[in-house]
């Protein structure tokens, strides 16, 4: 485990620290990145004993938040990003504090921060994750058409690619597809998946469960020759087509966010 591992952002913000302490920090903070995926529990560990040591780093509060975000500790999230918010004087956490409140089943804090001034501070990503959020919470309050709306924004028409546009496209097509708007759903998740090279989306599996073919037969397929004649796969063209800890913070949950849980 090396201290170098964490980004430069973390780095630079251990060394108010003394030097001593600040690489037992790092060290914590690198174990945590490496674990969080696999056990978030015990990357959550890791970043509470950061925080023993370093509790007024804002860098260090929000490891602890992200950790416990990812291991369904959302009370723990909630006070621990509300903290690095605080010491940093930032709004980038408002969108994993907002799922936070809908993962304590208060979907209706989450639309009033997701409304609040400071979600308008937020850069592109940020505010589309916190869309992402907003929209789940509606599908909380068993609102799936207003889920709809919320996320008919332009933005899902926009060029380029980047994991804000993937994970917006997958949100909207999600929402159109639990609304019965089967054939849109289709498209959208096909579009999500074009703007995603880096698969940080499930898209093309959806494609594939909406067309009645698994991931695994779709890989069956390819190496045998490919589909029938005619057949489109996952990846092809329109149809008619949360965070790492010592990184950046990302808000929203995944699949099982996008599906109103």
């Amino acid at each position: 485990m090396e201290a170098s591992e964490l980004d430069r952002v973390t780095l630079n913000s251990l060394r108010t620290l003394p030097d001593g302490l600040a690489e037992i920090v790092a060290l914590h903070l690198a174990a945590a990145a490496r674990l969080l995926a696999d056990d978030p529990e015990l990357a959550l560990a890791h970043t509470k004993a950061a925080s023993r040591r370093a509790g007024r780093v804002a860098i260090v509060r929000e490891a602890v938040g992200v950790a416990a975000y990812a291991a369904g500790d959302y009370g723990t999230a909630l006070t621990e990003l509300k903290a690095a918010s605080r010491i940093s004087g930032s709004s980038d956490y408002l969108p994993m504090i907002a799922d936070c409140e809908r993962g304590l089943g208060r979907p209706e804090r989450a639309l009033a921060l997701a409304s609040s001034p400071e979600a308008s501070t937020l850069d592109r990503a940020g505010k589309v994750e916190l869309l992402i959020v907003a929209a789940g919470a509606r599908r909380d309050l068993g609102q799936p058409e207003a889920a709809v709306l919320t996320l008919q924004v332009p933005a899902l028409k926009s060029r380029g690619q980047g994991e804000w546009l993937a994970r917006l496209r997958y949100a909207y097509a999600d929402a159109l597809l639990e609304v019965g708007r089967v054939p849109e759903a289709r498209e959208w998740f096909v579009r999500a998946a074009e703007v995603d090279p880096e698969s940080s989306t499930d898209a093309q599996e959806r494609v594939g469960e909406i067309d009645g073919i698994t991931f695994e037969e779709l890989e069956e397929l390819e190496e045998v020759g490919g589909l029938p004649e005619g057949e489109a796969g996952p990846s092809a063209g329109p149809a008619s087509r949360a965070p790492d800890v010592g990184g950046e913070t990302g808000g929203g949950r995944s699949r099982e966010d996008l599906d109103g849980r």
